[in-house]
């Protein structure tokens, strides 16, 4: 495989609440790549402890961090690239999803604690209550200079943090991207 032909795997993070699936989808669509939803990758017993408003541990996130990184995996393999949305709060559950292969990226939704606990209380049909969201913001752990990638403001509309994702990403996107 060449690496330098391949089309690297977007990894939109960032607390519940911050936009990552609205930014993921708008971002994959404009870079004209598959999407997924990380929530969709939690096992049926996450779900209903998230629910529940009990706070996964880390024991709960390894089947889920799995499947996130199996998907990126096979989307580096293939070439095809991706944008994959996953709070991906902590160092440790990055180095998961970048062991999946060269060419992972994170984009981190950065958006203040007020607006993301606004946000979450607004969602109907999500099994993410507000009660976790300080949660999120205690596990956070800011991107190290060894992770690709970079932080956006998300408080901004989406089309705005998708502007400016892309304007951060910019370069390393186009030459991964374009395949040159």
């Amino acid at each position: 495989m060449d690496v330098e032909r391949t089309r690297p795997v977007v990894v939109v993070m960032g607390v519940s609440g911050s936009g990552k699936t609205t930014v993921g989808r708008m971002l994959a669509e404009r870079l004209g790549v598959e999407y997924a939803e990380g929530d969709e990758f939690h096992p049926a017993g996450n779900v209903a402890k998230m629910a529940s408003g009990l706070p996964l541990d880390d024991e709960d996130r390894c089947p889920w961090l799995s499947a996130i990184a199996g998907w990126i995996a096979e989307r580096l393999r293939s070439g095809r690239g991706g944008v994959v949305s996953c709070s991906a709060l902590k160092y440790r559950y990055r180095d998961v999803l970048r062991q999946a292969g060269p060419g992972v990226r994170f984009l981190h939704l950065d958006v203040d604690r007020e607006t993301t606990a606004a946000r979450v209380a607004r969602r109907t049909g999500h099994f993410m209550p507000v009660s976790l969201v300080e949660s999120q913001f205690e596990a956070l752990e800011p991107l190290r200079p060894d992770e690709q990638g970079g932080v956006v403001d998300a408080g901004s509309p989406p089309e705005e943090t998708v502007e400016n994702a892309v304007a951060l990403l910019g370069g390393l996107l186009e030459r991964s991207f374009s395949g040159t």
